[in-house]
């Protein structure tokens, strides 16, 4: 258990936290969420004791051990993969390394035989015989290939750099587990794996993620740091959003009776149970979750963005017809004999193992690269418009103020009506007239969703929607992606996000495409039993 108690913490020119009061016990998953900049990451540092409180304490049950994801790749070039993955039991790895030195001795002293002997006793209560069983079974799990496992750090890719630091946080089965983004960087089936991993973990989770689909899988309860305060909720990230929206609205409600607002509040909680009863969540979990009580539930002081698109003109039957494209990358093959076709009503994700791949193909969807070869055929009624994951691009050589910026594409130019779409991205008053240099990533990509929203266009093709955005905006850009009807293109990591509004995936490989009717998760699935993979990649 990790008792928060009473815990501030101040900077010279910020405050983060204050007075925050929290229990985190055994056998529970908590996701900790909250806006860009509110103190997530650091609130984790917290609870390791990398950081200390201005004031207040953190209190960890004796004898526990906390487990963290680390996040430098190159801490550990000089050491192997599975040497890595063990250190994560710090004292176990400490043990190997002594035991180790005393047996490359020629001779051994007295004290240092009872020493070793010690050393040996301690070694097997710790597991140690089967250290490295269980740290390639994590990387297996995770998918790391078993040629990297006893290869240096330093001539792993850090794609798979990234699973062996996770495997290490894993490694020894700590009692409190801190993971800070554990699924960046991951692909679908190690994101799965590691969903089961945590579902059935016995131990105290905690840990910051920006997909949703993560949280909703693994998580028994929510922290929301908001306003100084890092609040409890109990329920996975869907109820806590959906019940805190709902509650504001019964609140708003004034023509309902207090009795009608707690029943349909009854009626949620049970929609709810009912759902999280087919879910792959542990039983003991589900029955957590299922205690959830009326006065659990409380309304979200959130704003959220509004993301809503018009069209000029709906969209014909044929949208986009792709045939034998191939495409160079610094004079080396990226893919080659890739096909397929759109149609009206397609919404599409562009997967696959390489995300240069993917965002090099919308580029050239998108005219603005040129194929070594094929044919890109839209059809006569589309009008595209392309958001690409390079957003300072679309800042660079500007020194005007968002409304400004945003004029320059906008037919009407009025004032009033740029604010307009400004403000349903949460720009409003004074902000719209600060210069858009001085804007963060998150502000960049808010501004550049009010650009696409001006454009009317019925075919969108984007690249990386949600990154730099906090989940309020990620769930913006959801509705009004899953709302649109006009058809989409894009390519992203986050899952839900491609599970809630594409019916159609397409994966790119260095050989070809391969089209799937269906969501990602039935496209997961339906990969392993078809050889998909080997007819895609070299």
């Amino acid at each position: 258990m990790i008792h928060v108690s009473n815990v501030s913490l101040v900077f010279s020119d910020k405050k983060l936290f204050e007075d925050v009061n929290i229990k985190f016990l055994p056998g529970n998953c908590y996701g900790i969420i909250g806006a860009n900049g509110a103190g997530k990451s650091t609130f984790l540092k917290l609870l390791s004791k990398e950081k200390e409180p201005t004031k207040g304490d953190i209190i960890v049950e004796k004898n526990k051990r906390i487990a963290t994801l680390k996040q430098d790749q190159n801490a550990y070039d000089e050491l192997t993969a599975i040497e890595v993955v063990i250190m994560g039991h710090q004292r176990l790895f400490e043990i190997m390394k002594s035991k180790e030195y005393y047996y490359n001795l020629e001779t051994l002293s007295e004290k240092e035989g009872y020493e070793l002997a010690n050393l040996e006793v301690e070694f097997a209560e710790l597991d140690g015989w089967e250290a490295e069983y269980n740290a390639e079974k994590l990387l297996n799990g995770l998918n790391v290939p078993q040629s990297d496992f006893y290869q240096k750090m330093a001539d792993i890719v850090p794609k798979q750099k990234v699973k062996v630091l996770l495997a290490q946080a894993l490694f020894g089965t700590p009692d409190i587990l801190l993971l800070d983004e554990p699924t960046n960087n991951l692909d679908y089936e190690a994101i799965r794996w590691l969903e089961d991993f945590l579902i059935d973990y016995e131990h105290t989770v905690i840990t910051v993620s920006h997909d949703r689909h993560f949280l909703n899988n693994v998580c028994t309860h929510m922290v929301d740091i908001d306003y100084f305060q890092a609040k409890l909720y109990q329920g996975n990230y869907d109820f806590w959003l959906e019940s805190s929206q709902l509650i504001q609205r019964l609140m708003n409600d004034r023509n309902k009776k207090k009795e009608e607002r707690i029943e349909e509040l009854k009626a949620f909680i049970a929609r709810f149970s009912a759902n999280l009863s087919k879910s792959r969540q542990a039983t003991s979990r589900k029955k957590s979750l299922e205690k959830i009580e009326l006065e659990n539930i409380v309304p979200s002081l959130r704003k959220y963005p509004f993301i809503g698109f018009d069209i000029d003109k709906p969209l014909g039957k044929d949208v986009l017809d792709v045939s034998n494209l191939s495409y160079k990358i610094d004079d080396k093959m990226g893919f080659e004999n890739v096909s397929f076709t759109i149609n009206r009503g397609d919404k599409v994700a562009i997967v696959g193992d390489n995300d240069l791949l993917k965002q090099n193909l919308l580029a050239i969807l998108a005219g603005e690269k040129e194929p070594l070869s094929g044919i890109v055929k839209w059809g006569q009624t589309i009008k595209t418009n392309y958001f690409s994951s390079d957003i300072d691009k679309y800042f660079e050589n500007f020194d005007l103020n968002l409304i400004d910026w945003l004029r320059q594409f906008s037919n009407e130019q009025a004032e009033s009506y740029i604010r307009g779409f400004l403000g349903r991205m949460l720009f409003s008053g004074d902000q719209p007239l600060k210069s858009v240099e001085y804007l963060s990533g998150g502000e960049k990509m808010r501004l550049l969703y009010s650009k696409l929203m001006l454009s009317n266009a019925n075919t969108l093709i984007i690249d990386s929607p949600t990154i730099h955005l906090d989940l309020e905006a990620i769930q913006a850009v959801n509705n009004g992606l899953e709302a649109f009807n006009g058809a989409i293109i894009m390519f992203t990591h986050d899952h839900k996000l491609i599970d809630t509004v594409c019916n159609k995936i397409i994966e790119i490989g260095d050989l070809g495409a391969y089209s799937f009717n269906g969501t990602l998760d039935e496209y997961i699935d339906h990969v392993k039993k078809k050889d998909v993979k080997s007819v895609l990649y070299k």
